[in-house]
Formats: structure tokens, C-alpha cells, sequence
């Protein structure tokens, strides 16, 4: 996707977003405890704080207030990533009132929320080629927050596994009775077979008798 999508593909979510404005929907059959609304109009709200914070930042001229407030967005950004995994998972939990539809939007929304943070601008960088801490520390949060989705995906991995494992055992204990019976039939009708073989010799032993 390139930099001009990003904000295009924004902005196409967003406007999906508006079904899920808590205050838009009192009308409607949606949820206000809505735990999804809730911590993403949060997060929303930080956004735009966020993005008022670096334009005020490449209009100052002061040196130190830069700083200061570069160091804020940092904070904010870090922030805001941690939030993210919990947000992916009230994403796809199912909420009375919403269609199927809309709870792939919220995924949408939920998915497209690292990049939205990432691209949230800094103000003048003093030095460009430096990480300073907090810099660092937003890093150290991208890293934490992609090792925390292979982890999901890798428990979702062994939850099917299990899952299947256990359905295979319980068709196994299903077809246990069913296997006890088939081999009582076949002993039963060996046994039939072998006795009607019995009688079958002796009648022909008779009738052969009889003949002579």
C-alpha cells in the first residue's frame, strides 16, 4: 500500500466507523457499554490530539518546546500501541445489534490502527540520524505488538489442534461400541455358520446312509 492509499484507505474505514459512534447510535439497538466503542473513541480521541500536538510542533520555533512536545507525541504513540491488541480482540467478539458486516468493519478499523498511529508526524527532528528514549521505546512497542500477533496466531494454531484432537478421540470413543458390536456379530454368525456346516454333514451323512 503506498502513502497515498494509507490515507485514503483511512478515511474509506472511518466513514464505516460512524455506525459504531456510541452517540450516534442511542437510537439504535447498539450498545453504549459497547467495550469496542468505548476504547476506540479513546484511542481515536488521541489521534487527533496527537496529530494537533505535531502540527504545532513544526510551527515552533522554539528548540526546547519541540522537544518536548516530539517527546509527548513518542508517549502517545507508544501509548496507543499498546492498545491495539486488546482492540483487535473486542474487534472480532460478537455484540448484540451488529451484523456481520459491521463486525468486519470493526476489524477493518482495528487493523488499520498501527499504520494510522505510525503515520502521526513528529514535529522538527534536532537530530535525524539519533534515536532518542523515546523513539526507542516506540520501537521496542511496533516489535512487542508483532511478537504479541505470531503468539495469538500461534495459541489460535493450537487451539484447532487440540480441538481436533479432541473431536478424534470423541469419534474414536463413539465408534468403540460400534466396532464391540460388529465383531460379536461376526463371532455369532461364524458360529451359525459353523454349526449349520455341522448339521448340513449330517444330513447328507443320513441321506448318503440311507442310499446304501
Amino acid at each position: 500500500m503506498s502513502v497515498i492509499d494509507i490515507p485514503t484507505r483511512v478515511h474509506a474505514i472511518c466513514k464505516k466507523y460512524d455506525k459504531y459512534d456510541v452517540d450516534k447510535q442511542k437510537d439504535l439497538n447498539v450498545s453504549g457499554d459497547d467495550a469496542f466503542a468505548r476504547l476506540y473513541a479513546s484511542v481515536e480521541a488521541n489521534i487527533d490530539a496527537a496529530l494537533q500536538k505535531a502540527e504545532a510542533a513544526s510551527k515552533q520555533k522554539n528548540r526546547a518546546s519541540a522537544v518536548a512536545i516530539n517527546g509527548e507525541i513518542l508517549r502517545t504513540k507508544a501509548r496507543l500501541l499498546e492498545e491495539v491488541p486488546k482492540l483487535q480482540r473486542l474487534a472480532v467478539k460478537k455484540v448484540k445489534g451488529l451484523s456481520t458486516e459491521e463486525l468486519t468493519a470493526r476489524n477493518d478499523l482495528a487493523l488499520a490502527l498501527p499504520d494510522r498511529i505510525q503515520n502521526i508526524p513528529m514535529g522538527p527532528q534536532l537530530h535525524p540520524n539519533k534515536l532518542d528514549a523515546g523513539q526507542l521505546h516506540l520501537l521496542l512497542q511496533k516489535s512487542n505488538l508483532m511478537q504479541d500477533q505470531g503468539l495469538d496466531m500461534i495459541a489460535e494454531g493450537l487451539d484447532t489442534l487440540k480441538n481436533m484432537a479432541q473431536d478424534m478421540n470423541e469419534e474414536f470413543v463413539r465408534q468403540v461400541p460400534l466396532m464391540d458390536e460388529i465383531d460379536t456379530k461376526v463371532d455369532k454368525a461364524t458360529s451359525d455358520l459353523k454349526n449349520t456346516n455341522v448339521r448340513l454333514k449330517d444330513t447328507v451323512n443320513q441321506v448318503f446312509d440311507l442310499q446304501l
